[in-house]
């Protein structure tokens, strides 16, 4: 230590640090001495200060007197000239103070209060005024801060998960908070900057002659593509309409910037926050109104289910929206509707044979519709129709038409390509069913976007990318986008700006993704408290030493549980739901005997 960073205050010695006491002294005195140096307003020493309140100069006195000091209500200075302060700062500073002391000891009491909360949650004690002390609690739970003074204050373990605990115990939170969207950094509100219209004097083909129909779930609003088929020189037409927000949505602009922050659309069970403003969706979403402009990928698709030519052009086209149940009462019909939905199935039928051939992997898989009715969570378990393949296979192959239209033109474009690891062994590839598909998706690497084609292994494609859900996926319209500027004869754009531009959008889509997951477990969760001690189906899915991996289909949910006999891949069993813990996102479930 330096000499200059030391500060005498007694030249000792001390022979017992015991007789140091700083508490010595009432306040009353301390004061008397503070009003009567006011009157006189001369620096006094440390000594001197000493002598005038104790009489004596002395260690412990000394320190006393300095710890006055270093207090700095009354005196301030240094102790070779120390000062009273102003009547009117020392007043301040007692008010400070006293406000201080007022809010410790209304914290005291209100972690008291808390304490028996987390002993006892039934007999709620807390008051409305303790908000103002939850605050750091509800920050941690919402990912807005890594620390909670409470929690630690209460020796509870400073998670998103705990601190979600404690406030749903005390009451502050319902199960009905959804945290999850914001621990990934993710707004609840639309995007606020609109595009400008379409160009009402663009020239646009005419394509108004051709049935095309919008298939979708009856609960989305946002249709953003449509399909049409006819026949040519003896070759079948595939045409894929899609929404065109890239006829006045540029590179750079307030629109696509805001679009590349989000990622995508976020999709929870209590609601849509988009990527494009809300006001978007009327302008360029298909079938709202009786004509659409669209951007067109007309397909020429070969007897053996080959694209063998693709041209992309904006269009006008008319509009026919469909439930997939609807479309698939339809195609048994015998109307001429019923013929297209026919001829559609048979040719998507042919493609998806052809990509299996070419190494393909088809995974079938149970999946539900989760949402919010009155404060109720609902869950329906979505039934396979026909129509949904067909509409699934149509923009497979749109993706594989505009990767290849792409790539010919050597453009720097949002490919996906992806790698499959070694495929099961034979008795696994026998398994079938959903103890199959779940081998199968083992062995699917992630996929990797990348500015230079690929092959995508798990649809058996030698380019591939995705152009279908502009309104709802940043990096498809950035496809359309690009392929914008080529179709207006404008310089497109280099692989560092689309490098730079899929680097952001992945990064933001991810996070919506992750949000998504975790926001339909939290609602199955949910979902689940309100049922314990229920029945459920399960399917055995994978054996995992001394315990199953398990599918309760009915709301999708995967789970690893003991099994008390023995199942094989595939088997139908019974569980119980015996706890829902909704802050950590679990269920246990124990086998029905």
């Amino acid at each position: 230590m330096r000499d200059k960073d030391i500060e005498l205050i007694h030249p000792g010695p001390v022979k017992n640090f015991s007789e140091i006491n700083i508490n010595n002294l009432s306040d009353s005195s301390i004061k008397e001495t503070w009003e009567l140096l006011l009157e006189e307003n001369e620096p006094m020493s440390l000594k001197d200060l000493t002598n005038l309140i104790y009489n004596e100069y002395k260690p412990s006195t000394a320190f006393a007197v300095y710890s006055l000091l270093k207090d700095g209500l009354y005196f301030n200075g240094t102790i070779d000239a120390i000062t009273p302060r102003k009547k009117e700062d020392v007043e301040s500073e007692e008010s400070k103070r006293g406000g201080k002391l007022k809010e410790t000891e209304e914290r005291c009491a209100f972690i008291e209060r808390l304490k028996l909360c987390v002993k006892n949650p039934s007999g709620n004690v807390l008051l409305p005024d303790d908000k103002r002390f939850m605050q750091d609690i509800e920050a941690l739970a919402f990912g807005k801060s890594i620390k909670s003074r409470t929690l630690k204050d209460l020796g509870i373990s400073e998670t998103p998960e705990d601190a979600h605990s404690l406030l749903l115990k005390t009451s502050f939170w319902t199960k009905m908070v959804n945290p999850h969207p914001s621990r990934f950094g993710l707004s609840l509100n639309n995007a606020v900057v609109c595009p400008d219209a379409p160009l009402a004097n663009e020239q646009r083909k005419d394509l108004c002659h051709l049935k095309a129909f919008a298939i979708d779930n009856s609960w989305s609003n946002d249709p953003d593509d449509a399909i049409s088929v006819t026949e040519e020189s003896g070759n079948t037409v595939l045409y894929v309409h899609i929404a065109d927000p890239a006829s006045s949505i540029t590179f750079d602009s307030p629109c696509e910037k805001e679009a590349r922050d989000r990622g995508a659309t976020l999709y929870i069970p209590e609601g849509t926050f988009r990527m494009l403003a809300e006001d978007t969706i009327p302008l360029f979403a298909l079938g709202l109104c009786e004509k659409s402009p669209a951007l067109t990928f007309k397909m020429t698709i070969d007897t053996q289910g080959n694209v063998i030519d693709t041209e992309i052009f904006p269009s006008i086209i008319n509009v026919r929206r469909l439930t997939y149940e609807q479309a698939d009462r339809e195609m048994e019909e015998d109307s001429d509707d019923g013929v297209i939905f026919r001829s559609l199935f048979n040719l998507t039928q042919k493609i998806c044979n052809r990509r299996i051939k070419q190494g393909a992997i088809n995974i079938e898989y149970y999946d539900v519709h989760i949402f919010i009715e009155n404060e109720t969570v609902k869950i329906e378990q979505e039934i396979h129709c026909k129509s949904a393949s067909i509409v699934k296979e149509c923009m497979i192959t749109a993706g594989e038409g505009a990767g290849t239209w792409a790539a010919s033109k050597g453009l720097a474009f949002p490919y996906i390509s992806q790698e499959i690891e070694t495929q099961p062994d034979n008795k696994q590839k026998d398994l079938g069913g959903i103890a199959g598909s779940f081998q199968l998706r083992r062995c699917m690497r992630p996929r990797v976007l990348s500015v230079k084609p690929g092959r995508h292994q798990g649809l058996g494609l030698e380019t591939y990318t995705q152009v279908t859900s502009p309104l709802r996926r940043y990096t498809d319209l950035l496809s359309h986008i690009q392929i914008r500027k080529v179709l207006r004869g404008e310089k497109p754009l280099s692989a560092d700006d689309m490098s730079m531009c899929l680097g952001y959008g992945e990064a933001a889509s991810s996070a919506v993704i992750h949000a998504e997951r975790a926001s339909n477990n939290h609602w199955i969760m949910v979902y689940l408290a309100e049922k314990i001690d229920s029945i459920w189906d399960a399917i055995a899915i994978e054996n995992k030493g001394n315990r199953w991996l398990v599918l309760i289909p009915s709301v999708a949910l995967e789970i690893q549980i003991p099994l008390q006999k023995k199942v094989s891949p595939n088997e139908t069993i019974k569980l119980v739901l015996k706890s829902v813990n909704i802050s950590k996102g679990e269920a246990i479930f124990i086998h029905a005997v």
